[in-house]
């Protein structure tokens, strides 16, 4: 992340992949205060075992970017609002020029980022992609409930 005041946001994110038993590190890296560290990480990622990335940034929100510009690794970005209600972040990390892709999920939307972490993780894991299917199945559970409880809301003009 590019500061540890995106931690309330990514928090989402380590919980994912922390109750799946996916192995993970959390950085605070900046590609405008630390850019060597950032350079560092990232030209040292694949040989260090990392498959996929996970990064958040806000208001100019370059971190994502600068990451996939030098890993081969796919780069998911996660846009913070911090400033202009995320968009800017949003709009930085979406806009990569020709060749330098990075996946990039709503604004805080930290936990669809560990998920899509978990499955482009689990297309060569089996197990994985059991847990993966799991989860989506417990998905289904929860509005299936939701909607019990819905039943018991009374509106005079409610036909359900």
């Amino acid at each position: 992340m590019g500061s540890t005041s995106d931690l309330s946001v990514m928090e989402k994110a380590a919980t994912v992949l922390n109750d799946m038993g996916i192995p993970f590190e959390m950085n605070a890296l900046s590609a405008h205060r630390t850019p060597e560290e950032v350079e560092v990480f990232a030209k040292n990622a694949a040989q260090r075992g990392i498959e996929v990335i996970i990064a958040a940034a806000g208001m100019a929100a370059h971190l994502p970017g600068v990451i996939a510009a030098m890993t081969p690794i796919p780069v998911i970005g996660v846009p913070i609002k911090a400033s202009l209600d995320g968009m800017d972040a949003l709009l930085a990390i979406a806009q990569m020029p020709p060749g330098i892709p990075v996946a990039t999920v709503a604004i805080n939307g930290a936990m669809n980022a560990g998920i899509l972490a978990m499955q482009i993780l689990a297309v060569g894991d089996d197990a994985l992609k059991t847990k993966m299917i799991e989860f989506k199945e417990s998905l289904k559970g929860k509005i299936v409930e939701a909607n019990k409880e819905l039943e018991k809301v009374k509106y005079e003009f409610k036909t359900n």
